[in-house]
């Protein structure tokens, strides 16, 4: 069982290097899950002289107000031989054998810490005791409660002293030992008073009993020890401290503890109940408990424990891997943020993810719908069609067919075709830069360096805009070869005058009636419509080419390009973490660190009982 105790103490040592204290905290916390005593009293309680009981150790400061005013996690092991020693957790390697000296420590952190102010931190102190006199015991000695501010200190230090107390001795692990003196009325003590309103019950408190020997003669504490004045789940425990003129005389505590022995053997009122009364029974009364507590509580730290990596892992993953000191790695972790910034925005085009479908939409509803929208009646009216035909005859009619005046009838009709196709492209193009945008935001690592999302963001739309601006021409390019190269084929296949019962005598210029008009203008149109057709197969493998696919192949060659000429300073510039994410990744890495060592030593200890 000696190991468990051990084992919290480990605990509660790395938890404090964390900073984690058990108080409110956005990062996963150990402590408030580990069992410990808290010694809570009055000033002038005699807690300070309980404690030293307990130790055989004069170490303690002393003096008039508020000394306590940082927790003081006191562990205590048990050791062979006859050597003493203490040793701070802030001063990992050094050693005390002057118990004096570690009193002046404990003041002077205190001081490193508060100040001279007389203010108080929640920040503990760790002391570990090695003694073969001692039982393994892990307290917390907590700042006495007071009703009034000393001189230099706030009005509010009555108040937030016992806040301090409350929020360790209110979570459901805390044991608490509530030292009240017995020459005060108990119905007044702000041990008990405190302990009454966290723990009703009495199902966590110890009561400790000190200056009995202090009391009026003719009185006793036979009622509150043997529970009928205030009744506690635990048997309350007296002790008799060492006077004052004792501490003065450094009267020796081994002696001490002897004299408390023989008072409560020798003196009447308490003699029945001297097995179970004196610093040494409270140090191993506490002990056993404190024993059986952590046992019981090890499935419940356990479950914490592997939930909380689980959260931690997920949270470290978030935030995204520490950036790298030299210029090598911070260029592969740019390189690798841009790829996976890359994946996703294929998966986007692919259909992995959602978006892409919408450049299909372009191809299969709008620029179809478009073209059909045009109007050619403007190009192809009577009037018109008379004003370019006879205008392309010049002063000599044609002989056989009107061949310019339909290339300049074709032609402007197919002109207009070119504002769809456009808008075909811009269209593909606000799309592809949506989709960029998207692909950042899903991109976790770039949300954790803003400078480099902007500079990946800009260099995508680069790219996408010299994609558009190629896709256009050569979209447009499209439109014009239709322009400028009729399908002979097509009119070659039209029915002549004379296979519909034309008259070849007929006057040449009796060809501009309004029927003959009339049925080039439908020849047109029927062309026309027919480039259209081709058209919509074509301008989208156009677009599709010079721009889809170009963005999934190439999107970023352009920043990669210029990537590799940069300098040490300018890539850190790009990788510009918020140092607050920085200093929270250290810390959630640190405190995972301490939880899969935790859980590993947590199962050790459980499977060796």
């Amino acid at each position: 069982m000696e190991n468990l105790i051990s084992l919290v103490n480990k605990l509660q040592r790395a938890c404090t290097a964390l900073g984690d204290h058990g108080e409110e905290s956005a990062l996963p916390t150990l402590w408030d899950s580990l069992p410990a005593i808290a010694v809570v009293g009055g000033q002038s309680s005699g807690k300070s002289s309980v404690l030293e009981s307990v130790v055989g150790k004069d170490f303690l400061p002393r003096g008039s107000g508020i000394v306590t005013r940082r927790p003081l996690v006191l562990q205590l092991h048990r050791i062979d031989g006859d050597r003493e020693y203490a040793e701070f957790m802030h001063q990992p390697r050094k050693r005390y054998t002057d118990f004096a000296a570690v009193r002046k420590e404990i003041a002077d952190e205190t001081d490193r810490e508060t100040g001279r102010s007389k203010q108080i931190s929640p920040v503990p102190i760790h002391l570990s005791i090695y003694s073969p006199n001692v039982v393994n015991l892990t307290l917390v000695d907590l700042p006495g409660l007071t009703k009034v501010a000393v001189e230099g200190q706030p009005d509010s230090i009555v108040q937030d002293i016992e806040n301090m107390v409350r929020s360790y001795i209110e979570k459901p692990n805390c044991i608490i030992l509530a030292v009240s003196p017995a020459n005060q009325d108990l119905a007044t003590s702000d041990a008990i008073k405190i302990s009454r309103e966290v723990d009703p019950k009495g199902e966590r408190t110890f009561g400790v009993l000190t200056k009995i020997d202090l009391m009026d003669k003719g009185t006793d504490a036979v009622d509150i020890l043997e529970g009928r004045s205030y009744r506690l789940q635990h048997p309350w425990v007296g002790v008799v401290n060492r006077s004052q003129q004792d501490i003065n005389k450094n009267v020796d505590m081994i002696a001490a503890r002897r004299r408390e022995r023989e008072y409560f053997s020798s003196t009447p009122e308490y003699k029945h109940l001297a097995p179970r009364m004196g610093s040494e029974y409270l140090a191993k009364m506490l002990s056993k408990h404190l024993e059986q507590v952590i046992k019981s509580r090890i499935p419940g730290i356990q479950s914490l424990i592997t939930k909380t990596i689980a959260e931690l892992e997920t949270e470290l993953n978030r935030l995204g891997k520490p950036i790298a000191n030299d210029a090598g790695g911070k260029l592969y972790t740019i390189m690798e943020i841009c790829r996976m910034f890359d994946s996703i925005y294929k998966e986007h085009l692919d259909g992995v993810r959602p978006g892409g479908e919408k450049v299909y939409h372009v191809f299969d509803n709008q620029f179809p719908v478009a073209i059909k929208r045009l109007q050619f009646d403007k190009q192809l009216s009577m009037e018109n069609v008379r004003k370019l035909i006879t205008e392309a005859d010049g002063y000599q009619p044609h002989l056989i067919a009107p061949e310019q005046g339909y290339r300049r009838l074709i032609e402007s009709c197919l002109v207009s075709i070119r504002g769809p196709a456009e808008a075909a492209v811009d269209t593909v193009h606000s799309i592809l830069k949506d989709l960029v945008r998207k692909a950042m935001s899903e991109t976790h690592e770039l949300k954790q360096f803003p400078t480099l999302r902007v500079e990946v963001g800009n260099a995508a739309f680069e790219s996408l805009d010299r994609m558009r601006d190629e896709s256009k021409k050569n979209t447009l390019k499209l439109v014009d070869m239709e322009c400028s190269y009729l399908t002979v084929d097509f009119f070659r296949k039209l029915p002549q005058d004379v296979e519909k019962g034309g008259n070849p005598s007929h006057s040449i210029f009796d060809r501009y009636n309004d029927t003959y008009l009339r049925r080039i203008g439908q020849t047109v149109l029927s062309y026309v419509n027919m480039v259209c057709a081709t058209l919509r197969n074509s301008i989208p493998k156009s677009i599709v080419y010079c721009q889809v696919r170009e963005a999934k192949r190439s999107l970023l060659d352009h920043f990669f390009t210029e990537l590799g000429a940069r300098e040490m300073k300018q890539l850190s510039k790009l990788l510009d973490e918020d140092p607050a994410v920085m200093g929270r990744r250290t810390n959630l890495a640190k405190r995972l660190e301490l939880y899969r060592s935790a859980q590993s030593e947590i199962d050790a200890v459980a499977w060796s009982k």
